[in-house]
């Protein structure tokens, strides 16, 4: 018997309109929403109806990724899909704590909204941006930027794919480098200079909500980005200090197939996840969520 992993995904694949269908079809995934709009009216209808550029604003963003990925995953429980193990991509993890019950929905949302309107009040504190570093190897991408005082390598995603927070006047020089050494950039979907050292007060002012909420013991086993390995205790240690360091993706990967999960499948609005974890190892299933439904209803 194989065992399953819900990874919830981070910024970058949310769209207009994303978990309208989810909401209309599932009575669930209505409830999950209903409940986001009691803490911060207006989410559903940003997430249905608002545009690319006001999704891409981070403290928008956050709660509105929050809402449907955590929608989407109550959809597969009430279909008797519950997964072995559960991780998320910056963002998702925190919808991913949430569904493993460290946090009930209230609270995991209330935090979410507080950590987009944290870490965007960091990003407009200087010009900064992130990029997705392809066709290298980490170590040159670790190189690269290390000719850069103001560029880090903070999420190693997949196989030749590390991502860079970094100033973004310094982006263009950077780029070129990268294409010297013979990889290409591609510019992310956001607006900040998420898991650097920009958003270390951010990460201190998390740290200080997450002490205000009610923590309980997973009922299901959650990956650290922080680790790559389970929690334990310090659930607020975890979730705090991933705001401002590496998101060891690629790693956290390959301890959950060490642990015996071999089918994962994609929470989220998109498929980014799932093209990492293809790209991690061809000896396991990853799918997106439409795909997995579709799949499930047969």
């Amino acid at each position: 018997m194989g065992r399953i992993a819900f990874v919830f995904s981070g910024q970058g694949d949310q769209y207009p309109g994303m978990g309208k269908e989810l909401c209309d079809k599932y009575p669930v995934a209505k409830e999950v929403f209903d409940s986001c709009d009691l803490v911060r009216p207006g989410t559903s209808a940003q997430c249905f109806f608002g545009t690319e550029e006001e999704l891409k604003e981070t403290s928008n963003t956050q709660p509105c990724l929050f809402a449907m990925e955590l929608a989407a995953a109550m959809v597969l429980r009430s279909k008797g899909i519950v997964p072995d193990a559960v991780a998320g991509f910056s963002l998702g993890e925190v919808t991913a704590v949430t569904f493993a019950g460290i946090f009930d929905c209230e609270t995991g949302f209330r935090l979410v909204c507080r950590r987009g309107e944290l870490m965007q009040r960091e990003a407009e504190k200087f010009d900064t941006s992130m990029a997705a570093v392809v066709k290298l190897s980490n170590e040159d991408v670790i190189s690269i930027c290390d000719r850069y005082p103001d560029i880090y390598p903070v999420n190693f995603n997949c196989p030749g794919q590390v991502s860079v927070s970094g100033l973004s006047e310094k982006m263009p020089e950077f780029y070129n480098d990268v294409k010297a050494a013979g990889g290409r950039a591609i510019p992310i979907k956001v607006k900040g200079a998420f898991h650097s050292p920009y958003m270390n007060e951010a990460s201190k002012d998390f740290a200080a909500e997450i002490d205000k909420a009610v923590i309980s013991k997973p009922k299901i086993t959650v990956y650290s980005d922080m680790t790559a390995m389970p929690y334990d205790e310090d659930v607020k240690s975890l979730l705090s200090k991933q705001i401002c360091n590496p998101v060891k993706w690629e790693q956290a990967i390959r301890n959950m197939i060490d642990a015996g999960i071999d089918t994962f499948v994609e929470i989220g609005p998109g498929k980014t996840l799932t093209n990492m974890i293809r790209k991690i190892s061809t000896e396991v299933k990853a799918c997106a969520l439409n795909d997995y439904l579709a799949e499930v209803e047969g």
